[in-house]
């Protein structure tokens, strides 16, 4: 089973542009980054730039509008992710507690739809085929 842990940091969504972590706390994740990559369960990873670097594409009417960040309205807003495989959610709950978080940070955890979540027919057929195309390119 895959699953996404997606780090929700308290206040990113007003960080500045360019805002990283410091030293100490690249250290810490680093380290515990290595310890999912030794376990065989870390399949990616990534850290995000904050929201005012980003932009939204939102489609009223069917039409899409962007709009740059910052977004005024967020509340929780995505600092990065791990996709990691384990056998059950709990497995992804255990790693998840590990994890160096200070206590303005949240992991959300959440299931991957596979393949063989879907019912048979064209949709998962076409799905099937663009993972396919895009695992070969990995």
């Amino acid at each position: 089973m895959r699953f996404m842990m997606l780090m929700i940091p308290k206040g990113y969504e007003t960080a500045a542009p360019g805002t990283i972590p410091d030293g100490e706390r690249i250290d810490a994740m680093t380290r515990y980054n290595e310890a999912l990559r030794k376990a065989g369960v870390l399949l990616a990873l990534d850290g995000l730039h904050p929201p005012s670097m980003g932009a939204r594409v939102s489609f009223p009417n069917g039409e899409p509008t962007v709009r740059d960040g910052p977004f005024a309205e967020a509340r929780e807003v995505l600092g990065g992710y791990w996709m990691i495989q384990v056998k059950s959610k709990d497995e992804a709950i255990e790693w998840a507690k590990r994890c160096p978080a200070t206590d303005n940070e949240v992991i959300e955890i959440r299931q991957v739809q596979e393949l063989e979540d879907f019912e048979p027919g064209v949709g998962k057929d076409r799905y099937a085929r663009t993972r396919a195309a895009v695992a070969s390119k990995s």
